[in-house]
């Protein structure tokens, strides 16, 4: 008995610490050493803190159930905020009280679109479209080895000389590649 519960708490340890590892990398960016330039090497790590978080139920893909899983904790972090008494119900008052996130932002004028995630309009389709590009055998679920081919080439398209190094001014040049892209794109859908 005692050695089973010693192998429980090694484990329920070692995955606290993995989690908080790719907590801590995904806090600070790829850029781990700050030095203003990200190595390969630091977006990979970048892209497995990301994958872990993601990935949900820790089956090794990313799929709805993770994403079920994601949003029903966005809904009880929620609920839990505006609980202040801790009593499990919402009074009117603490419904009333609680700060939305347009407020806090500053960004109440009547289009919260904008404001939920930040002003970055169209967050969400990115992301879908990324999803979707990354998922390359279409099974509606993102294995690790789709994520990391996805990741590597998006690293690629950044580092514009091909030396391992992304750096401020690729990133920039990479960002308004895009830009013109999503714009093109957005144009020649409505002309259409």
């Amino acid at each position: 008995m005692k050695k089973w519960t010693i192998g429980i708490a090694a484990v329920a340890l070692a995955a606290t610490g993995t989690a908080f590892a790719a907590q801590e990398t995904m806090r600070k960016g790829p850029d781990a050493n700050g030095d203003g330039v990200i190595t390969s090497a630091e977006s990979q790590a970048k892209a497995d803190a990301m994958f872990a978080r993601m990935d949900a139920n820790n089956d090794g893909k990313i799929d709805q159930a993770d994403r079920e899983a994601r949003q029903a904790d966005r809904k009880a972090k929620m609920f839990a905020a505006m609980d202040a008494d801790g009593n499990g119900a919402i009074s009117r008052d603490e419904f009333m009280s609680h700060e939305r996130p347009h407020r806090r932002m500053g960004k109440n004028d009547g289009d919260n679109r904008d404001a939920r995630w930040g002003g970055k309009r169209g967050h969400r389709g990115g992301m879908m479209a990324m999803a979707k590009m990354a998922d390359t055998n279409n099974d509606g679920a993102i294995s690790k080895a789709e994520f990391e081919a996805a990741h590597a080439k998006h690293f690629a398209m950044m580092d514009g000389n091909g030396d391992g190094r992304v750096t401020k001014e690729e990133r920039q040049a990479a960002r308004e590649q895009m830009k013109a892209q999503w714009k093109q794109n957005r144009a020649d859908r409505s002309g259409s």
